[in-house]
């Protein structure tokens, strides 16, 4: 059955028409919504089949098998044509005058529907969440795998559909529906830094001298006498704590220095001088007495020194 010799017949709205981009009939606003211009004689038919408001469509390439859907904003098209948002056709991938086919359609409301932009550009918005939404009140409806053009600022900015629910093609006109983003199609992941071999070596290089650094050995200077006279023995030398394979030579040196220091004494001692550190009277003290060596004949002829040996006197007289 033929309606008004155009070519319309069942009980449902489909027919094949030549698409054309909006700038073909000056129609600028077109590019920021998903509603496309058909010929007057789409409305009569639409208005006998008594078609729900609002008026979706579905558009199908045939040659590419591509789907998506639209809304319509005027009917003011010439006859056997209309005229869609250029960038529905590139999704479409149909040229100037490619036939397309046009089918009325009944969409769910959505609920759910998730994005992707394609430039990390759009997140630098100040507020990508007001312009989505103002962006998003030209759209009727929404089909998963399309790319819709967001224009702010000068700057044209394309999102991907990525999911949408309760099906792949949703109408979004008084609906409440939830919007999650996805990362961006240029999106990576940041590096963790990596320290390069050489600098790795040069660190081990910097703590190995670290380590052989000489640590502080206290008492480790010359000694020196009150009266001035220079010191009969040659001092020790000093040895690094952190070498443990020179430990028992410390050891040696000690006990060789002890012996010097104790012969030293005693000969200081015989000469009749007083030299600090030294405690002859030391085997009285502790009441143990004990047999002296003798002494050579030389030493036994000077007197030796007797410290408090002097008389006594009282205060009283």
């Amino acid at each position: 059955m033929f309606f008004d010799g155009y070519g319309y017949h069942g009980t449902s709205f489909e027919q094949t028409y030549r698409c054309y981009p909006a700038s073909f009939i000056e129609k600028p606003q077109l590019e920021s919504g998903d509603k496309i211009i058909m010929p007057p004689s789409a409305l009569d038919r639409l208005a006998s089949l008594h078609i729900d408001y609002p008026m979706l469509f579905e558009l199908r390439n045939d040659s590419a098998e591509r789907v998506s859907h639209c809304g319509v904003l005027e009917f003011i098209a010439e006859e056997g044509m209309i005229y869609m948002p250029y960038w529905m056709m590139e999704n479409m991938l149909l040229q100037e005058g490619d036939i397309v086919r046009v089918k009325n359609v009944t969409l769910p409301k959505g609920t759910y529907v998730k994005l992707q932009p394609h430039t990390m550009d759009f997140l630098d918005i100040s507020n990508p969440k007001a312009i989505l939404e103002t962006t998003l009140r030209n759209f009727s409806c929404l089909t998963v795998g399309d790319s819709i053009m967001v224009a702010y600022n000068n700057k044209k900015y394309y999102i991907d559909i990525i999911e949408t629910k309760p099906s792949n093609a949703i109408s979004i006109i008084e609906t409440d529906c939830e919007v999650d983003f996805a990362p961006p199609l240029d999106y990576k992941e940041p590096e963790k830094p990596t320290v390069p071999s050489a600098a790795k070596a040069s660190d081990k290089a910097e703590e190995a001298p670290a380590d052989t650094e000489p640590k502080f050995n206290p008492f480790s200077g010359t000694g020196r006498r009150l009266d001035g006279k220079p010191l009969n023995y040659q001092p020790p030398p000093v040895y690094s704590s952190s070498s443990t394979d020179k430990r028992p030579n410390v050891s040696n040196g000690n006990s060789q220095s002890s012996a010097a220091s104790s012969s030293q004494s005693s000969a200081g001692q015989s000469q009749g001088k007083l030299v600090f550190g030294s405690n002859p009277n030391r085997t009285k003290e502790t009441g143990k007495e004990k047999e002296s060596k003798p002494e050579p004949s030389k030493e036994k002829e000077e007197p030796k020194f007797q410290a408090f040996t002097g008389k006594k006197y009282f205060l009283k007289g």
